[in-house]
């Protein structure tokens, strides 16, 4: 199964268009930009971008509700 990873932006400071706060985003995996204090997330174009991860806290999610956000999406 794949494991998807969400976060919730709590500061979208300088980024205003691209980030919405309070909002849940889809987390892509990068272990290099996580090296260098940022995240790599989904944003509001729909295209997965670099932010600072002080903007975000990652969320566990139960698989029942991550389906639903993905069949939201559809």
């Amino acid at each position: 199964m794949n494991k998807h990873e969400f976060a919730i932006c709590i500061n979208n400071h300088g980024y205003e268009v691209s980030l919405d706060v309070r909002k849940l985003y889809e987390i892509v995996a990068d272990a290099d930009a996580e090296k260098h204090g940022q995240i790599r997330v989904i944003d509001e174009s729909n295209e997965d971008y670099l932010y600072p991860a002080t903007s975000f806290d990652r969320v566990s999610l139960p698989a029942n509700v991550i389906e639903h956000v993905f069949l939201a999406q559809a």
